[in-house]
């Protein structure tokens, strides 16, 4: 006999003592045919809960039978409920079990197969119907022998109970009288597939044969002789669901997916529209509409062409491939699960498994009811997700792939006149195909919905106890309750409309390493050697302005800005944290002027774009630093200065007419290092008012764009730097409010000289120091991503960070112990925050999904860090 065992799962082994279900696993074991740690047994159990296996009560006096029997009863309950939560562990973990035991009472049944419906794995039963003569002469040969009594009794409840195994709901059950011929065949896990030379997983194609065709071609698919569509590197394509309805050639589409899965060329998953059309192709009573009717009126017209025969043979084929169409599948990658596809969503708990609860939840995702179209209300699956697994999904129609929670939407709506997406793995790239019209003939167009409601309010209540962000670049950045807080206050009061906040530029780490040299806090060095130890070999030095960083949000005209924030303006500006940098009437006409500037220069038709987005340094610093400046910039100097000559003039004062104190070392000493402060305190007041100038109108504003960051179809952080510091050049040739920015390329020891001269150069100036960039805007080694830029600072300039006296030797060495370490975090994780937030409003994200990055960069800078570094 053939015993089919699934690839994980419960097998309950049900017979009398005595029937050779232990004999049959050691048999089983010994073939390495299961593992051991596959079998759980009562026997063990109890010895491992009590020590002991068997009680013979037999033979006794009645009362030490009776608490013998007690005993054994308390020991067994306790084995049993630890048996319980090892078979239950591992149905959740997805693995095969065997269970040991008697099953002989139907409770002790049920309880196993409802533990294997609540983990969605399916459950059978081996039955070993052995003669009661043969159980009782097994019995007499044990060392521990049940008795004639219970063996006899068991028997009889077996007898009566076996009729009734095949209605209590397993998968399969087998009944057998002997050992010797049976074979097991142990099933794979038919939803596991390896991704070979590669996968494409094509989001909800509806019967848009024309684009799928065109998307194939496109992925590098190659038409055989067959009409088979084959490509050169042996991959495969991946269809998550509804090849049909709504679109024009649902038929059409259907026989070239169930073609190529048949030739094992590709695979599909089931879906809401498959599992119905599956059902009204079976008979069954289904309303077929929501599109599904147009596959209803191709069935007629192909009987029509090709009469009914040929007809019902095709329903027959397409019937059984959708209906054997598993609910997800599960992509491994050097054996390991890295990938899921499935329809409409997926719990973590189902990965891997298979139920008729799970292809529920995988066609229809998870709603809550109807709303007054009638449609379902879909719920956020996706929030829950936390395994490392990417889940590719669709289902769902967005404008553009979705990426949240290490979950991908690719259903960009192709029957609704959007586009057909395949997302490349293990590559990870998306490529797509524009819709040649919108098929779906209804109203009700859900990318439409999607564009109404994309400027809605974002809702509170999703941050305020805390989140996370999965950010492309960096992964999952968690945003804690106890600082998230601030930051909505921040928004809801202070900022600018969050229509227009759409981007927090990050923080900026120093060098990790203080300068080796003496008497240099910061230098070129350690930032080039940073860069050099991660494999980046050209990187680029930019001027640093002192200035204030502000973002300009810049928009071709007032409908353009309309049409993307839903407010009447020419752009804003603002700052790192939200604010509006300039009162609103100078900042329309400084926005205006540049607006003028752009179009004369037909900036906005050249790029194609309805906006610009820069980041920028505005000076004079007094601009914004005003009160600052005069608080503990100004007044501080000048107190200083103050002290410090009067101090010196005393010193010097002791020495004149006194001839015993001009031998007296420590006096000189006294007098040496007030020099030395006094000159101090002049370079304090020197550095800040080289940052400062009289504003006396717009023309006194300059701008230094360094970062173009975004227009409305292209985002830029795959451009090296050298392009940005170009786009720098040509905005100062564009409008006299931008002025450019020095900057030089570093490859090699004598280019890397220079950029050390040129800082020590601008830097004795008073300037404040230079950016040193890896050649493009995001760099990684080894998978790693690292620091987008380092700022190095000049010797003047840090008297106005770390104090007028930083210098002297004993401050200098104390602030060479400073821990850069959560600073560079913190600008690995606002710069990936901030990527990310761009790129969803360039992907025409909700205002809801960018404004989690932009309230998460808020927050973080409320987190406590060295606000010198």
């Amino acid at each position: 006999m053939q015993i089919r065992l699934p690839h994980a799962g419960i097998v309950l082994l049900v017979g009398p003592s005595n029937s050779g279900k232990s004999t049959l696993l050691k048999s089983m074991i010994e073939k390495k045919e299961i593992l051991p740690s596959e079998v759980i047994s009562s026997d063990d159990f109890r010895v491992l809960v009590s020590d002991i296996e068997f009680i013979d009560w037999r033979d006794r006096p009645k009362d030490e039978a009776d608490n013998l029997m007690d005993e054994y009863q308390t020991i067994s309950r306790e084995a049993f409920s630890m048996m319980d939560s090892v078979i239950d562990a591992r149905a959740r973990l997805n693995k095969l079990t065997f269970v040991d035991a008697t099953h002989l009472h139907p409770d002790d049944r049920k309880r196993y197969i409802a533990l294997a419906r609540k983990n969605n794995v399916p459950i059978l039963s081996i039955v070993f119907d052995i003669p009661e003569e043969d159980l009782l002469s097994r019995d007499a040969g044990r060392e521990n022998p049940r008795g004639k009594k219970r063996i006899k009794q068991q028997f009889q409840t077996f007898k009566r109970e076996k009729n009734y195994l095949k209605k209590e709901g397993y998968m399969s059950v087998y009944l057998i009288r002997e050992h010797d011929n049976l074979q097991f065949i142990r099933s794979k896990n038919p939803v596991e597939k390896d991704i070979q030379n590669g996968i494409d997983i094509i989001g909800d194609i509806h019967g848009c044969f024309d684009e799928m065709i065109c998307l194939l071609n496109q992925l590098g698919y190659e038409k055989n002789e067959k009409g088979l569509f084959l490509h050169p590197h042996g991959r495969k394509f991946v269809s998550i669901g509804d090849v049909m309805s709504r679109g024009p050639q649902s038929l059409k589409t259907m026989l070239f997916v169930h073609e190529h899965v048949e030739q094992n060329l590709a695979y599909m998953i089931d879906s809401n529209h498959g599992w119905k059309i599956a059902r009204w192709l079976d008979g069954r009573n289904v309303s077929l509409n929501h599109g599904d009717e147009k596959v209803e009126e191709e069935f007629k017209a192909y009987e029509m062409e090709y009469g009914r025969e040929k007809t019902e043979e095709i329903k027959l084929v397409l019937k059984e491939f959708l209906l054997r169409a598993p609910s997800h599948y599960v992509f491994t990658k050097n054996g390991i699960q890295t990938l899921i596809c499935t329809h409409a969503g997926i719990k973590d708990e189902f990965i891997g498994k298979q139920s008729e609860a799970i292809s529920d939840f995988c066609r229809y995702g998870d709603t809550d009811g109807f709303d007054d179209k009638g449609k379902p209300v879909r719920k956020d699956w996706f929030i829950n997700h936390k395994k490392s697994s990417l889940v590719v999904w669709g289902h769902d129609p967005k404008p553009t792939p979705l990426l949240i929670n290490n979950t991908i939407n690719i259903d960009q709506g192709v029957v609704f006149g959007g586009s057909l997406t395949a997302y490349r793995y293990p590559e990870r790239e998306f490529v797509s195909v524009k819709a040649k019209e919108d098929y779906s003939g209804t109203p009700d167009n859900p990318l439409k919905e999607w564009e109404k409601n994309r400027l809605n309010p974002p809702n509170i209540g999703k941050f305020i106890n805390g989140y996370s962000v999965l950010t492309e670049e960096l992964g999952e950045v968690k945003i804690h309750q106890e600082i998230v807080k601030s930051a909505i206050d921040t928004v809801s009061h202070f900022t600018i409309p969050i229509e227009q906040l759409i981007y927090i530029p990050p923080t900026m780490s120093p060098t990790p390493k203080p300068s080796a040299l003496d008497g240099f806090l910061e230098h070129p060095k350690e930032a080039i050697d940073y860069y050099r130890s991660q494999g980046i070999q050209t990187l680029v030095a930019e001027k640093k302005h002192m200035g204030s960083r502000a973002i300009l949000f810049l928009f071709k005209d007032t409908e353009s800005s309309k049409k993307h924030t839903g407010i009447d303006s020419l752009g804003v500006i603002y700052t790192r944290t939200g604010r509006r940098f300039f009162d609103i009437a100078i900042e329309e006409q400084i926005v205006g002027r540049i607006n003028q500037n752009l179009h004369e220069n037909g900036y906005f038709e050249k790029y194609g774009t309805d906006y610009l987005l820069l980041d920028a340094e505005i000076m004079p610093w007094n601009l914004k630093a005003k009160e600052l400046i005069s608080s503990q910039y100004s007044h501080v100097s000048e107190n200083a200065i103050l002290d410090r000559m009067k101090l010196k003039e005393k010193i010097e004062s002791a020495f004149k007419g006194n001839d015993a104190l001009k031998g007296n070392d420590a006096l000189k000493g006294w007098l040496e290092e007030y020099e030395q402060k006094l000159d101090n305190a002049y370079t304090f007041k020197e550095v800040f008012q080289k940052y400062c100038w009289e504003i006396e109108d717009v023309d006194s504003i300059r701008i230094a764009p360094f970062h173009v960051l975004a227009h409305s179809n292209q985002t830029f952080f795959d451009h090296p730097h050298t392009w940005h510091m170009e786009m720098n050049r040509q905005f100062a040739m564009i409008s006299s409010l931008f002025m450019e920015t020095e900057y030089k390329i570093i490859t090699d020891e004598a280019s890397e000289e220079e950029v050390i001269h040129w800082w020590l150069d601008i830097t004795s100036e008073g300037h404040e120091g230079i950016v040193i960039k890896p050649e493009f805007f995001i760099a990684r080694n080894k998978g790693k991503l690292l620091q987008p830029a380092i700022k190095v600072r000049g010797r003047k300039y840090l008297n106005i960070i770390y104090g007028m006296d930083y210098l002297l030797p004993n401050n200098l060495e104390r602030l060479k112990n400073r821990n850069t370490g959560k600073k560079q975090k913190l600008a690995l994780k606002e710069f990936s925050l901030g990527v990310e937030g761009i790129k969803r409003y360039k992907n025409g994200e909700s205002i809801e999904r960018v404004h989690e990055c932009v309230l998460a960069t808020l927050a973080m800078e409320s987190d406590p860090v060295d606000p010198r570094l």
